[in-house]
């Protein structure tokens, strides 16, 4: 990692916590629900992707939901950190990847969907 990245790594927690904010309840009961099926996982970017590849109009607007609001956390960090709103988005995923429960989907940058 260069230093930018550890800079963004530094504020993850921090971010996680921002990203987590940034959704509504009724999203997030959605995309729970959606990540409990196998439907939904977390990705090395920091957004959430499909691992079946579709899913029902209300989930999908969930996770376009929660990832709009992501995207938001990501984008402010960037400006005032300094770090790329890419680096930040991965160091949140390092954070979110560590709280999966067992059984979750999670995708590294670069790899496969993954079961934990």
């Amino acid at each position: 990692m260069n230093r930018r990245q550890l800079i963004a790594l530094a504020v993850a927690t921090s971010l996680a916590a921002d990203a987590a904010l940034a959704q509504s309840a009724s999203a997030k009961a959605a995309v729970d629900a959606a990540k409990a099926r196998g439907v939904v996982g977390e990705q090395g970017d920091g957004y959430l992707g499909f691992v079946s590849g579709s899913a029902d109009p209300a989930v999908k607007a969930a996770v376009d939901e929660i990832n709009a609001g992501r995207a938001k956390v990501y984008k402010d960090t960037a400006a005032k950190t300094g770090v790329t709103e890419s680096a930040a988005g991965q160091a949140t995923a390092l954070q979110l990847f560590a709280r999966l429960p067992t059984g979750a989907y999670y995708r590294p940058v670069g790899g496969d969907w993954t079961r934990k």
